[in-house]
């Protein structure tokens, strides 16, 4: 049976085995600092680990549910979550725009706009949000 284990800072899934006796813990995945089991994760773990059997909607469904809230213990998620949406904004501003015509992966400049696009969707929903709860202190 696998679970969700939290270890320092990041979460992990994990297995318990027996072996000669003893229970030996197997490492599946790094779930990070804010446990998500995407399509990647579960991808992952199938293809390294086949021989585990595990509940995949009953991980997402504890991950959803008992989760605390990492920004709710201390601010220093808050203040990771700025760096990189900074690093982000940094690197955004740097990136040519010919590099689209340039590159000879296709894919992957649709896959970038996609992702751009899926991005500014979210910061939509998010400041639309902010605008609700304090309207004042965020209307640009």
């Amino acid at each position: 049976m696998a679970f969700i284990r939290k270890r320092g800072e990041s979460y992990y899934l994990v297995h318990n085995v027996r072996q000669e006796g003893r229970v030996r813990q197997i490492h599946l995945a790094c779930l990070g600092r804010r446990p998500r089991i995407s399509d990647d994760v579960i991808r992952g773990v199938s293809s390294s680990h086949p021989f585990v059997h595990i509940d995949w909607k009953s991980l997402r469904d504890k991950v959803s549910r008992n989760v605390v809230q990492p920004f709710e213990q201390d601010s220093q998620y808050l203040r990771d979550l700025l760096l990189a949406i900074r690093n982000l904004n940094f690197e955004l501003a740097d990136l040519p725009l010919p590099v689209f015509e340039m590159t000879k992966d296709r894919e992957l400049s649709t896959h970038l706009i996609a992702g751009l696009k899926l991005l500014r969707g979210t910061l939509d929903v998010k400041l639309q949000a902010l605008r609700k709860v304090k309207a004042p202190a965020f209307d640009a």
